[in-house]
Protein backbone atom coordinates (compact mmCIF):
# COMPACT_ATOMS: atom_id res chain seq x y z
CA UNK A 1 0.00 0.00 0.00
CA UNK A 2 2.92 2.55 0.86
CA UNK A 3 4.58 1.90 -2.91
CA UNK A 4 1.23 1.66 -4.55
CA UNK A 5 0.67 5.31 -3.04
CA UNK A 6 4.12 6.31 -3.47
CA UNK A 7 4.23 5.55 -6.84
CA UNK A 8 0.48 7.33 -7.68
CA UNK A 9 2.11 9.89 -6.81
CA UNK A 10 4.91 10.16 -8.80
CA UNK A 11 3.04 9.05 -11.70
CA UNK A 12 0.25 11.94 -11.26
CA UNK A 13 3.66 14.71 -10.96
CA UNK A 14 5.10 13.37 -14.37
CA UNK A 15 1.37 13.39 -15.99
CA UNK A 16 0.75 16.28 -14.56
CA UNK A 17 4.39 17.97 -15.72
CA UNK A 18 3.67 17.32 -19.23
CA UNK A 19 5.03 20.36 -21.48
CA UNK A 20 1.59 20.89 -23.33
CA UNK A 21 -0.88 22.45 -21.40
CA UNK A 22 -3.53 20.71 -22.85
CA UNK A 23 -2.28 17.69 -22.22
CA UNK A 24 -1.85 18.28 -18.66
CA UNK A 25 -5.27 19.44 -18.79
CA UNK A 26 -6.73 16.53 -20.35
CA UNK A 27 -4.40 13.93 -17.79
CA UNK A 28 -6.09 16.15 -14.43
CA UNK A 29 -9.53 15.90 -16.29
CA UNK A 30 -9.03 11.91 -16.64
CA UNK A 31 -8.58 11.27 -13.14
CA UNK A 32 -11.94 10.91 -11.16
CA UNK A 33 -10.38 12.44 -7.61
CA UNK A 34 -7.42 12.89 -6.04
CA UNK A 35 -6.69 14.71 -2.27
CA UNK A 36 -3.00 16.79 -2.37
CA UNK A 37 -1.64 18.32 0.68
CA UNK A 38 0.75 21.20 1.23
CA UNK A 39 2.44 21.83 3.87
CA UNK A 40 2.51 25.94 5.37
CA UNK A 41 4.76 27.74 7.21
CA UNK A 42 3.23 27.23 10.43
CA UNK A 43 3.65 23.33 10.51
CA UNK A 44 -0.18 22.53 9.69
CA UNK A 45 -1.59 21.20 5.78
CA UNK A 46 -3.42 23.24 3.53
CA UNK A 47 -6.08 20.44 1.56
CA UNK A 48 -7.70 20.11 -1.68
CA UNK A 49 -10.24 17.67 -2.99
CA UNK A 50 -9.68 17.83 -7.00
CA UNK A 51 -12.17 15.98 -9.23
CA UNK A 52 -12.35 15.56 -12.89
CA UNK A 53 -10.27 18.20 -12.89
CA UNK A 54 -12.09 20.50 -10.59
CA UNK A 55 -11.59 22.17 -7.22
CA UNK A 56 -14.24 20.12 -5.54
CA UNK A 57 -13.35 20.72 -1.49
CA UNK A 58 -10.24 23.17 0.73
CA UNK A 59 -9.45 23.16 4.22
CA UNK A 60 -6.81 22.83 6.33
CA UNK A 61 -5.18 20.62 9.26
CA UNK A 62 -3.65 22.30 12.00
CA UNK A 63 -0.17 22.16 13.30
CA UNK A 64 0.21 19.18 15.30
CA UNK A 65 -2.23 17.24 14.77
CA UNK A 66 -2.89 14.14 12.36
CA UNK A 67 -4.66 15.20 8.77
CA UNK A 68 -6.76 12.07 7.81
CA UNK A 69 -9.76 13.00 10.27
CA UNK A 70 -9.36 16.72 7.94
CA UNK A 71 -9.03 15.05 5.10
CA UNK A 72 -11.89 12.14 5.47
CA UNK A 73 -14.42 15.21 6.10
CA UNK A 74 -13.54 16.91 2.95
CA UNK A 75 -14.15 14.08 0.86
CA UNK A 76 -17.59 13.75 2.55
CA UNK A 77 -18.75 17.15 1.83
CA UNK A 78 -16.89 17.59 -1.36
CA UNK A 79 -18.90 19.02 -4.23
CA UNK A 80 -20.02 16.38 -6.60
CA UNK A 81 -18.44 16.67 -10.25
CA UNK A 82 -19.56 14.63 -13.18
CA UNK A 83 -16.97 13.21 -15.13
CA UNK A 84 -15.07 15.61 -17.62
CA UNK A 85 -16.89 15.71 -21.23
CA UNK A 86 -15.37 17.72 -23.61
CA UNK A 87 -18.21 19.08 -25.68
CA UNK A 88 -19.78 20.61 -22.12
CA UNK A 89 -16.91 20.94 -19.73
CA UNK A 90 -17.98 20.89 -15.98
CA UNK A 91 -14.58 23.16 -15.46
CA UNK A 92 -12.51 26.00 -17.40
CA UNK A 93 -9.36 25.75 -18.81
CA UNK A 94 -8.28 28.33 -16.03
CA UNK A 95 -9.44 26.24 -13.54
CA UNK A 96 -8.10 23.19 -14.26
CA UNK A 97 -4.16 25.02 -15.28
CA UNK A 98 -4.25 26.78 -11.78
CA UNK A 99 -4.77 23.79 -9.88
CA UNK A 100 -2.06 22.37 -12.50
CA UNK A 101 0.75 24.50 -11.58
CA UNK A 102 -0.23 24.07 -7.71
CA UNK A 103 -0.48 20.13 -8.13
CA UNK A 104 3.21 20.55 -9.90
CA UNK A 105 4.79 22.56 -6.85
CA UNK A 106 7.26 20.74 -5.40
CA UNK A 107 5.71 20.87 -1.68
CA UNK A 108 2.75 19.37 -2.47
CA UNK A 109 1.54 15.28 -1.56
CA UNK A 110 -0.45 13.11 -3.21
CA UNK A 111 -2.42 11.77 0.17
CA UNK A 112 -5.18 10.03 -1.35
CA UNK A 113 -5.99 8.11 -4.99
CA UNK A 114 -6.66 5.04 -6.66
CA UNK A 115 -5.38 3.86 -9.95
CA UNK A 116 -4.60 1.66 -12.14
CA UNK A 117 -1.18 0.55 -14.26
CA UNK A 118 -0.63 -1.05 -17.54
CA UNK A 119 2.19 -1.92 -19.83
CA UNK A 120 2.71 -4.15 -23.34
CA UNK A 121 2.98 -7.01 -23.23
CA UNK A 122 6.10 -6.65 -25.80
CA UNK A 123 8.07 -3.99 -23.43
CA UNK A 124 7.18 -5.28 -19.46
CA UNK A 125 9.75 -2.30 -18.36
CA UNK A 126 7.04 0.47 -19.52
CA UNK A 127 4.44 0.77 -16.80
CA UNK A 128 2.04 3.67 -17.41
CA UNK A 129 -0.43 4.95 -14.88
CA UNK A 130 -4.09 4.85 -16.13
CA UNK A 131 -5.69 6.95 -13.57
CA UNK A 132 -8.49 6.71 -11.12
CA UNK A 133 -10.90 3.49 -12.85
CA UNK A 134 -13.45 3.45 -10.04
CA UNK A 135 -14.51 5.33 -6.86
CA UNK A 136 -15.57 3.16 -4.01
CA UNK A 137 -18.55 5.61 -3.19
CA UNK A 138 -20.08 4.79 -6.56
CA UNK A 139 -21.21 1.25 -5.01
CA UNK A 140 -24.69 2.01 -3.04
CA UNK A 141 -23.81 -0.09 -0.26
CA UNK A 142 -21.06 2.34 0.23
CA UNK A 143 -21.96 6.23 -0.37
CA UNK A 144 -20.48 7.67 2.43
CA UNK A 145 -17.04 6.06 1.34
CA UNK A 146 -16.41 4.08 4.42
CA UNK A 147 -15.53 1.04 3.23
CA UNK A 148 -12.69 -0.35 1.17
CA UNK A 149 -12.37 -2.56 -2.01
CA UNK A 150 -11.02 -5.93 -1.40
CA UNK A 151 -9.12 -8.42 -3.47
CA UNK A 152 -10.84 -6.64 -6.88
CA UNK A 153 -10.47 -8.72 -9.86
CA UNK A 154 -11.73 -8.22 -13.67
CA UNK A 155 -13.09 -10.29 -17.00
CA UNK A 156 -14.22 -9.72 -20.19
CA UNK A 157 -17.82 -10.57 -20.78
CA UNK A 158 -19.20 -12.34 -23.62
CA UNK A 159 -20.73 -8.91 -24.82
CA UNK A 160 -16.74 -7.73 -24.79
CA UNK A 161 -16.87 -5.28 -22.21
CA UNK A 162 -15.18 -5.43 -18.83
CA UNK A 163 -16.47 -6.28 -15.56
CA UNK A 164 -14.60 -5.44 -12.06
CA UNK A 165 -15.70 -7.76 -9.06
CA UNK A 166 -14.54 -6.65 -5.80
CA UNK A 167 -16.49 -7.28 -2.13
CA UNK A 168 -16.11 -4.49 0.26
CA UNK A 169 -14.56 -5.18 3.74
CA UNK A 170 -17.70 -4.90 5.60
CA UNK A 171 -20.20 -6.22 3.25
CA UNK A 172 -20.53 -10.05 2.34
CA UNK A 173 -21.75 -9.60 -1.03
CA UNK A 174 -19.93 -9.52 -4.65
CA UNK A 175 -20.05 -5.94 -6.46
CA UNK A 176 -19.96 -5.63 -10.13
CA UNK A 177 -19.03 -2.61 -11.77
CA UNK A 178 -18.64 -2.55 -15.87
CA UNK A 179 -16.37 -0.64 -18.79
CA UNK A 180 -15.42 -1.06 -22.00
CA UNK A 181 -12.17 -0.23 -21.24
CA UNK A 182 -10.13 -2.47 -18.40
CA UNK A 183 -8.13 0.93 -17.79
CA UNK A 184 -11.89 2.47 -16.73
CA UNK A 185 -13.48 4.62 -16.07
CA UNK A 186 -15.78 1.56 -14.47
CA UNK A 187 -19.50 2.42 -13.89
CA UNK A 188 -21.00 0.36 -11.33
CA UNK A 189 -23.64 -2.23 -12.57
CA UNK A 190 -24.67 -4.60 -9.52
CA UNK A 191 -24.25 -7.17 -7.54
CA UNK A 192 -24.33 -10.96 -7.53
CA UNK A 193 -27.48 -12.64 -6.82
CA UNK A 194 -29.57 -15.84 -7.41
CA UNK A 195 -32.39 -16.26 -10.04
CA UNK A 196 -35.15 -14.92 -7.03
CA UNK A 197 -32.67 -11.10 -6.69
CA UNK A 198 -31.27 -12.88 -3.38
CA UNK A 199 -27.85 -11.39 -2.87
CA UNK A 200 -25.06 -14.22 -2.92
CA UNK A 201 -23.65 -14.03 0.38
CA UNK A 202 -27.58 -13.16 2.14
CA UNK A 203 -28.99 -16.57 1.18
CA UNK A 204 -29.81 -18.50 4.61
CA UNK A 205 -27.06 -20.94 4.12
CA UNK A 206 -24.66 -18.58 2.46
CA UNK A 207 -20.97 -18.26 3.40
CA UNK A 208 -19.22 -15.26 3.42
CA UNK A 209 -18.02 -13.65 0.09
CA UNK A 210 -14.53 -12.34 -0.09
CA UNK A 211 -11.45 -12.10 -2.37
CA UNK A 212 -13.64 -12.22 -5.83
CA UNK A 213 -11.45 -13.82 -8.56
CA UNK A 214 -13.32 -14.44 -12.43
CA UNK A 215 -12.62 -16.58 -15.57
CA UNK A 216 -15.41 -15.74 -18.32
CA UNK A 217 -15.48 -18.61 -20.87
CA UNK A 218 -18.40 -18.29 -23.78
CA UNK A 219 -21.64 -17.09 -21.56
CA UNK A 220 -20.74 -19.09 -18.24
CA UNK A 221 -18.16 -16.87 -15.99
CA UNK A 222 -16.53 -18.74 -13.50
CA UNK A 223 -16.45 -16.96 -9.79
CA UNK A 224 -14.23 -17.84 -6.91
CA UNK A 225 -15.08 -16.34 -3.56
CA UNK A 226 -13.65 -17.34 0.04
CA UNK A 227 -11.91 -16.94 3.38
CA UNK A 228 -10.91 -19.66 5.81
CA UNK A 229 -8.79 -19.02 8.78
CA UNK A 230 -7.09 -21.88 10.21
CA UNK A 231 -9.08 -23.89 12.54
CA UNK A 232 -12.50 -22.11 11.47
CA UNK A 233 -15.75 -25.05 11.11
CA UNK A 234 -17.99 -21.98 9.99
CA UNK A 235 -16.04 -21.99 6.80
CA UNK A 236 -15.80 -25.14 4.60
CA UNK A 237 -13.54 -23.72 2.09
CA UNK A 238 -13.29 -21.73 -1.49
CA UNK A 239 -16.19 -21.74 -3.52
CA UNK A 240 -17.17 -21.82 -6.99
CA UNK A 241 -20.11 -20.11 -8.55
CA UNK A 242 -21.03 -20.38 -11.82
CA UNK A 243 -23.00 -17.13 -13.60
CA UNK A 244 -24.65 -16.34 -16.13
CA UNK A 245 -24.08 -13.90 -19.58
CA UNK A 246 -25.57 -10.73 -17.78
CA UNK A 247 -22.91 -11.68 -15.27
CA UNK A 248 -24.88 -11.43 -12.70
CA UNK A 249 -27.36 -13.54 -12.21
CA UNK A 250 -26.29 -17.44 -10.46
CA UNK A 251 -26.28 -19.96 -13.03
CA UNK A 252 -25.42 -22.93 -10.75
CA UNK A 253 -25.14 -22.47 -7.35
CA UNK A 254 -21.94 -22.01 -5.40
CA UNK A 255 -19.75 -25.48 -4.87
CA UNK A 256 -16.68 -25.93 -2.22
CA UNK A 257 -13.68 -26.60 -4.58
CA UNK A 258 -11.17 -27.40 -2.11
CA UNK A 259 -10.96 -27.99 1.21
CA UNK A 260 -10.64 -25.61 4.60
CA UNK A 261 -8.22 -26.82 7.35
CA UNK A 262 -10.92 -28.21 9.68
CA UNK A 263 -11.59 -30.42 6.33
CA UNK A 264 -9.11 -31.64 4.71
CA UNK A 265 -8.07 -34.86 6.26
CA UNK A 266 -7.27 -37.52 3.50
CA UNK A 267 -7.86 -34.19 0.73
CA UNK A 268 -4.03 -33.74 -0.10
CA UNK A 269 -4.51 -30.25 0.52
CA UNK A 270 -2.80 -30.93 4.34
CA UNK A 271 -0.74 -28.28 5.42
CA UNK A 272 -1.54 -26.06 2.61
CA UNK A 273 -5.14 -25.46 2.65
CA UNK A 274 -7.07 -22.68 1.27
CA UNK A 275 -6.79 -19.27 3.26
CA UNK A 276 -7.58 -16.93 0.92
CA UNK A 277 -6.74 -14.77 -2.62
CA UNK A 278 -8.49 -17.42 -4.46
CA UNK A 279 -7.76 -17.05 -8.73
CA UNK A 280 -8.58 -19.18 -11.68
CA UNK A 281 -6.16 -19.51 -14.89
CA UNK A 282 -5.96 -22.00 -17.77
CA UNK A 283 -3.40 -23.05 -19.65
CA UNK A 284 -4.35 -25.88 -22.45
CA UNK A 285 -7.01 -27.87 -21.06
CA UNK A 286 -6.33 -27.17 -17.72
CA UNK A 287 -7.61 -25.20 -14.81
CA UNK A 288 -5.00 -23.85 -12.51
CA UNK A 289 -6.72 -22.58 -8.93
CA UNK A 290 -3.93 -20.37 -7.00
CA UNK A 291 -4.79 -19.27 -3.53
CA UNK A 292 -2.74 -18.18 -0.57
CA UNK A 293 -2.62 -21.09 2.13
CA UNK A 294 -3.19 -20.78 5.99
CA UNK A 295 0.56 -20.75 6.09
CA UNK A 296 0.03 -17.28 4.34
CA UNK A 297 3.74 -16.49 2.76
CA UNK A 298 2.90 -19.12 0.09
CA UNK A 299 0.65 -19.07 -2.95
CA UNK A 300 -0.60 -22.44 -4.33
CA UNK A 301 -2.12 -24.10 -6.69
CA UNK A 302 -4.25 -26.94 -7.72
CA UNK A 303 -5.59 -28.41 -11.08
CA UNK A 304 -8.88 -30.05 -12.77
CA UNK A 305 -10.24 -30.71 -16.12
CA UNK A 306 -13.34 -28.68 -14.98
CA UNK A 307 -13.49 -25.24 -13.44
CA UNK A 308 -15.95 -26.14 -10.79
CA UNK A 309 -15.11 -29.70 -9.52
CA UNK A 310 -12.33 -32.47 -9.10
CA UNK A 311 -9.56 -30.11 -8.18
CA UNK A 312 -5.92 -31.43 -6.91
CA UNK A 313 -2.97 -30.10 -4.87
CA UNK A 314 -0.50 -28.95 -6.83
CA UNK A 315 2.03 -27.36 -4.79
CA UNK A 316 3.65 -24.06 -4.07
CA UNK A 317 4.66 -21.63 -6.62
CA UNK A 318 6.28 -19.01 -5.03
CA UNK A 319 6.72 -18.28 -0.78
CA UNK A 320 7.44 -14.42 -0.06
CA UNK A 321 10.45 -15.69 2.81
CA UNK A 322 11.30 -18.66 0.05
CA UNK A 323 11.04 -21.19 2.51
CA UNK A 324 10.53 -24.79 0.45
CA UNK A 325 13.77 -23.48 -1.51
CA UNK A 326 16.39 -25.66 -0.89
CA UNK A 327 19.15 -25.18 -4.00
CA UNK A 328 21.20 -22.15 -2.54
CA UNK A 329 20.30 -22.73 1.37
CA UNK A 330 18.42 -24.97 3.18
CA UNK A 331 14.94 -25.13 2.56
CA UNK A 332 13.61 -24.54 6.06
CA UNK A 333 15.40 -21.23 6.47
CA UNK A 334 13.24 -18.09 5.47
CA UNK A 335 15.22 -15.59 3.58
CA UNK A 336 12.88 -12.81 4.05
CA UNK A 337 10.49 -11.20 6.64
CA UNK A 338 7.06 -12.83 4.94
CA UNK A 339 3.19 -12.28 5.66
CA UNK A 340 0.29 -13.45 3.67
CA UNK A 341 0.21 -13.68 0.13
CA UNK A 342 -1.97 -12.75 -3.10
CA UNK A 343 -1.40 -13.06 -6.39
CA UNK A 344 -2.23 -15.01 -9.77
CA UNK A 345 -0.56 -16.35 -13.16
CA UNK A 346 -0.28 -14.50 -16.41
CA UNK A 347 0.43 -15.51 -19.60
CA UNK A 348 2.75 -12.57 -21.57
CA UNK A 349 3.59 -14.17 -24.72
CA UNK A 350 4.83 -17.65 -24.94
CA UNK A 351 5.90 -16.97 -20.79
CA UNK A 352 4.04 -17.42 -17.65
CA UNK A 353 4.65 -15.10 -14.67
CA UNK A 354 3.87 -15.29 -11.21
CA UNK A 355 2.60 -11.96 -9.43
CA UNK A 356 2.84 -11.45 -5.94
CA UNK A 357 3.65 -9.23 -3.38
CA UNK A 358 6.33 -8.81 -0.13
CA UNK A 359 6.00 -7.44 2.72
CA UNK A 360 7.26 -3.80 3.76
CA UNK A 361 7.50 -1.88 6.91
CA UNK A 362 7.62 -4.43 9.23
CA UNK A 363 4.28 -5.25 8.64
CA UNK A 364 2.00 -7.42 6.55
CA UNK A 365 -0.26 -5.13 5.70
CA UNK A 366 2.33 -3.01 3.60
CA UNK A 367 2.96 -4.85 0.55
CA UNK A 368 5.14 -4.24 -2.30
CA UNK A 369 3.92 -5.88 -5.86
CA UNK A 370 6.43 -8.29 -7.37
CA UNK A 371 6.21 -10.63 -10.35
CA UNK A 372 8.90 -14.00 -11.47
CA UNK A 373 8.90 -15.71 -14.42
CA UNK A 374 7.46 -19.27 -13.95
CA UNK A 375 7.51 -23.14 -15.61
CA UNK A 376 4.87 -24.86 -16.61
CA UNK A 377 6.33 -28.47 -17.16
CA UNK A 378 4.60 -30.96 -20.01
CA UNK A 379 2.62 -32.92 -17.11
CA UNK A 380 1.23 -29.28 -16.07
CA UNK A 381 3.37 -29.02 -12.99
CA UNK A 382 5.08 -26.25 -11.53
CA UNK A 383 8.02 -26.28 -9.61
CA UNK A 384 8.76 -23.84 -6.69
CA UNK A 385 10.39 -20.57 -7.71
CA UNK A 386 12.70 -19.02 -5.90
CA UNK A 387 12.13 -14.85 -5.20
CA UNK A 388 14.80 -12.70 -7.30
CA UNK A 389 15.31 -8.95 -7.75
CA UNK A 390 14.84 -9.41 -11.83
CA UNK A 391 11.31 -9.24 -12.06
CA UNK A 392 9.78 -8.64 -15.68
CA UNK A 393 13.48 -8.27 -16.62
CA UNK A 394 13.67 -11.12 -18.64
CA UNK A 395 16.72 -12.40 -17.19
CA UNK A 396 19.77 -10.94 -14.88
CA UNK A 397 20.24 -7.83 -14.25
CA UNK A 398 23.13 -5.86 -15.93
CA UNK A 399 25.88 -5.55 -13.70
CA UNK A 400 26.77 -2.29 -13.88
CA UNK A 401 24.85 1.21 -12.80
CA UNK A 402 22.89 2.01 -9.88
CA UNK A 403 19.88 -0.19 -8.26
CA UNK A 404 17.63 0.78 -5.51
CA UNK A 405 18.33 -0.91 -1.79
CA UNK A 406 14.23 -1.67 -1.75
CA UNK A 407 14.58 -4.46 -4.58
CA UNK A 408 16.38 -6.87 -2.04
CA UNK A 409 15.16 -9.95 -2.64
CA UNK A 410 16.43 -11.63 0.43
CA UNK A 411 16.16 -9.64 3.88
CA UNK A 412 17.28 -10.74 7.27
CA UNK A 413 19.74 -11.31 10.14
CA UNK A 414 20.73 -13.14 13.00
CA UNK A 415 17.20 -12.46 14.68
CA UNK A 416 14.85 -14.87 12.34
CA UNK A 417 11.13 -15.11 11.66
CA UNK A 418 9.12 -16.40 9.11
CA UNK A 419 6.78 -13.30 9.22
CA UNK A 420 6.80 -10.06 9.87
CA UNK A 421 4.57 -8.10 12.04
CA UNK A 422 0.85 -8.51 11.69
CA UNK A 423 0.83 -12.37 11.52
CA UNK A 424 0.81 -14.89 14.58
CA UNK A 425 0.84 -12.13 17.36
CA UNK A 426 3.92 -10.91 15.86
CA UNK A 427 3.04 -7.14 15.14
CA UNK A 428 6.47 -5.32 16.72
CA UNK A 429 9.25 -8.18 15.65
CA UNK A 430 10.80 -6.74 12.63
CA UNK A 431 10.06 -3.02 13.93
CA UNK A 432 12.24 -3.96 17.44
CA UNK A 433 14.69 -6.18 16.03
CA UNK A 434 15.68 -6.64 12.11
CA UNK A 435 16.02 -4.91 8.57
CA UNK A 436 12.79 -3.53 6.46
CA UNK A 437 12.01 -2.07 3.59
CA UNK A 438 10.36 1.72 4.04
CA UNK A 439 10.21 4.72 3.31
CA UNK A 440 10.51 8.38 5.00
CA UNK A 441 7.32 10.83 5.49
CA UNK A 442 3.73 9.58 5.32
CA UNK A 443 1.75 7.24 3.43
CA UNK A 444 1.62 8.78 -0.31
CA UNK A 445 4.77 11.20 -0.02
CA UNK A 446 7.15 11.24 -2.94
CA UNK A 447 9.80 9.37 -1.17
CA UNK A 448 12.30 6.53 -2.35
CA UNK A 449 11.98 3.49 -0.54
CA UNK A 450 15.35 2.09 1.19
CA UNK A 451 15.91 -0.59 4.03
CA UNK A 452 16.27 0.71 7.57
CA UNK A 453 17.93 -0.83 10.71
CA UNK A 454 20.56 -2.13 9.37
CA UNK A 455 21.62 -3.75 12.64
CA UNK A 456 25.02 -6.37 12.98
CA UNK A 457 24.39 -9.42 11.37
CA UNK A 458 21.54 -8.12 8.83
CA UNK A 459 21.92 -9.18 4.91
CA UNK A 460 20.26 -7.70 1.71
CA UNK A 461 20.45 -10.23 -1.19
CA UNK A 462 19.76 -9.38 -4.65
CA UNK A 463 19.38 -11.93 -7.66
CA UNK A 464 21.21 -11.63 -10.27
CA UNK A 465 23.40 -9.81 -11.50
CA UNK A 466 25.39 -9.99 -15.09
CA UNK A 467 28.60 -8.63 -14.03
CA UNK A 468 31.64 -8.38 -16.56
CA UNK A 469 34.52 -6.53 -14.99
CA UNK A 470 33.23 -5.17 -11.88
CA UNK A 471 35.70 -3.79 -9.56
CA UNK A 472 34.03 -0.98 -7.81
CA UNK A 473 31.15 -1.22 -5.45
CA UNK A 474 29.78 1.53 -3.91
CA UNK A 475 26.63 2.21 -1.48
CA UNK A 476 24.41 5.24 -0.59
CA UNK A 477 24.00 4.98 3.31
CA UNK A 478 23.29 7.19 6.65
CA UNK A 479 22.54 6.55 10.31
CA UNK A 480 23.63 5.90 13.47
CA UNK A 481 26.21 3.10 12.55
CA UNK A 482 29.88 3.05 13.02
CA UNK A 483 30.94 -0.41 11.17
CA UNK A 484 31.15 -2.13 7.65
CA UNK A 485 28.92 -3.58 4.70
CA UNK A 486 30.73 -6.89 3.80
CA UNK A 487 30.37 -7.96 -0.06
CA UNK A 488 29.76 -11.75 -1.02
CA UNK A 489 28.00 -13.72 -3.97
CA UNK A 490 26.79 -15.90 -1.61
CA UNK A 491 24.94 -15.70 1.74
CA UNK A 492 27.07 -17.33 3.70
CA UNK A 493 30.16 -17.16 0.95
CA UNK A 494 32.94 -15.70 2.07
CA UNK A 495 33.28 -11.79 1.92
CA UNK A 496 35.29 -10.44 -1.15
CA UNK A 497 36.06 -6.97 0.03
CA UNK A 498 34.31 -4.97 2.91
CA UNK A 499 33.10 -0.72 2.91
CA UNK A 500 33.56 0.65 6.13
CA UNK A 501 30.72 3.08 7.01
CA UNK A 502 30.31 6.01 9.89
CA UNK A 503 27.21 7.74 11.29
CA UNK A 504 25.82 10.72 8.85
CA UNK A 505 22.10 11.66 9.59
CA UNK A 506 22.51 12.23 5.47
CA UNK A 507 22.36 10.26 2.74
CA UNK A 508 26.34 9.89 2.03
CA UNK A 509 28.17 7.50 -0.84
CA UNK A 510 31.19 5.22 0.44
CA UNK A 511 33.05 2.90 -2.07
CA UNK A 512 35.71 -0.17 -2.41
CA UNK A 513 37.65 -1.44 -4.38
CA UNK A 514 36.68 -5.23 -5.32
CA UNK A 515 36.64 -7.54 -7.64
CA UNK A 516 33.24 -9.53 -8.33
CA UNK A 517 33.53 -12.78 -10.49
CA UNK A 518 32.71 -12.81 -14.32
CA UNK A 519 29.18 -14.25 -15.12
CA UNK A 520 25.94 -14.33 -13.61
CA UNK A 521 26.13 -13.59 -9.77
CA UNK A 522 23.84 -12.66 -6.56
CA UNK A 523 25.32 -9.82 -4.61
CA UNK A 524 24.51 -9.56 -0.51
CA UNK A 525 25.43 -6.93 1.67
CA UNK A 526 26.04 -7.80 5.71
CA UNK A 527 26.34 -5.00 7.72
CA UNK A 528 28.64 -6.02 10.98
CA UNK A 529 29.58 -3.29 13.45
CA UNK A 530 27.85 -1.42 15.98
CA UNK A 531 24.73 0.58 15.52
CA UNK A 532 22.05 0.79 13.04
CA UNK A 533 22.61 1.87 9.13
CA UNK A 534 20.02 2.56 6.38
CA UNK A 535 20.55 1.49 2.65
CA UNK A 536 19.05 3.44 0.10
CA UNK A 537 20.80 2.28 -3.08
CA UNK A 538 24.20 0.62 -4.46
CA UNK A 539 26.20 1.00 -7.64
CA UNK A 540 28.36 -1.39 -9.55
CA UNK A 541 31.03 -0.03 -12.05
Amino acid sequence: RYEAAGEARDAVTTVLSATARAHSRAALRAIAQLVAAERREDGGWDLAVVRWGRLAASGTSPRGTDPRPAIDALVQTAEFVAPYDPLGPVTSDEETDTLHAWLSGGGVRLAEASAAWSAPVDDLGNWRYEGVIYEKTQDPFNADGSMCLYAPDVTQGPDGRYYLYYVLDKKSVVSVAVCDSPAGKFQFYGYVHYADGTLLGEREGDEPQFDPGVLTEGENTYLYTGFCFAGDKSRHGPMCTVLGPDMLTIRQEPVFIAPSQPYSQGSGFEGHEFFEAPSIRKAGDTYYFIYSSVVFHELCYATSKSPTQGFQYGGVIISNNDLGIGTYKPADKPMYYGGNNHGSMVQIGEKWYIFYHRQTNGTSFSRQAMAQEIQILPDGFIPQVEMTSCGLNGGPLLGKGTYPAHIACNLFCDWESTYSGGIAGNEYWVDVHCPRVTQDGRDGDQEPGYILNMIHSATAGYKYFDCQGVTKVTLRVRGYCNGAFQIKTSWDGPVLGEIPVRFTNVWKDYSTQVELPDGVNALYFTYVGPGSAALLSFALE
